[in-house]
């Protein structure tokens, strides 16, 4: 087996374990991992424009918006187009998109814990070459 074929395939199924150990504490809150995820960014920085939401996900507005309405359904954020370009859309988080956050946080709590002391114990410099190999592809990627 090739080198590329093992890394692609331990990333692969990695991601896909720790979205499922992820999804599992989400599910009180009723939310997917992709609406986790846009609501991590707003939590981050409220107030960004779509493409900017669509850019730190690498999602293109084909899925995102979708996303975003249903967001919007449940009064987790609100969409404003624009006033001089209707193009863009600014995404905006709603009280109860603010106040899920430190909701969210404490139950990806114990998860973190068990993760960090897992990595800790197991691989001690997992987090920190897991970082720079992401960044090497993402290198790789603009070339």
């Amino acid at each position: 087996m090739s080198y590329l074929h093992q890394v692609s395939l331990d990333l692969y199924s990695g991601s896909r374990l720790l979205i499922q150990l992820i999804q599992i504490r989400l599910k009180e809150f009723n939310l997917t991992y992709p609406q986790y995820l846009t609501l991590s960014i707003l939590w981050e920085t409220d107030g960004i424009l779509v493409k900017q939401i669509g850019e730190k996900l690498h999602l293109d507005s084909g899925t995102l918006t979708p996303l975003l309405k249903k967001l919007e359904a449940i009064n987790y954020v609100k969409r404003q187009r624009g006033e001089e370009d209707e193009r863009t859309v600014r995404v905006e988080l709603t009280y109860p998109g603010k106040s899920l956050q430190s909701k969210v946080q404490n139950a990806l709590e114990d998860l973190e814990k068990e993760m960090k002391d897992l990595s800790e114990e197991k691989f001690p410099a997992l987090g920190s070459s897991l970082n720079q190999f992401l960044e090497n592809l993402e290198s790789l990627k603009s070339d």
